[in-house]
């Protein structure tokens, strides 16, 4: 089997994979006993931590391994790469603002990545992947919002 081809089914793979706990505590924020609701909030919270923080360190990964990057570029990228843990860990100080502030970030995150992986040699595919699953990721969180707010 071609690497590549590997690559590109595992990656797709591993990032709809990805997708299912974001899935299932939405689906827990709307059918689940209402006695759970704020584990299943929390849980929707935590997970879309973890996740965003994760998308900025592929930008520290990818400049390690691309040494034709320009140095301003590469500079951009590590700056960018911490951004989104920053994000992350600002969406636990602002209640339930704080999921309005993950959905902006995985779209800002998606918006760089969209801009960012040409430069690192990654395949077009890639974008087409993390644009599906933002959109999934920010759909659901919206859901488990309108879920929360009308079951709560």
């Amino acid at each position: 089997m071609e690497t590549t081809a590997f690559n590109k089914r595992f990656a797709h793979q591993l990032g709809y994979a990805g997708v299912i706990p974001f899935l299932l505590m939405m689906l827990g924020v709307w059918f689940a006993d209402a006695s759970w609701l704020d584990d299943f909030v929390k849980g929707q919270l935590a997970y879309a931590i973890v996740i965003l923080s994760f998308l900025g360190g592929i930008h520290w990964g990818a400049v390690m391994l691309c040494p034709t990057l320009p140095e301003a570029d590469a500079k951009k990228a590590l700056a960018w790469g911490v951004t989104p843990s920053l994000i992350a860990w600002s969406s636990t100080l602002f209640g339930g603002f704080g999921f309005a502030l993950l959905m902006a970030g995985f779209i800002a995150a998606f918006n760089v990545d969209r801009q960012m992986y040409p430069a690192y040699g990654l395949p077009d595919w890639m974008v087409i992947l993390r644009k599906k699953l933002t959109i999934v990721v920010v759909l659901t969180l919206i859901a488990t919002v309108i879920g929360a707010n009308l079951r709560g």
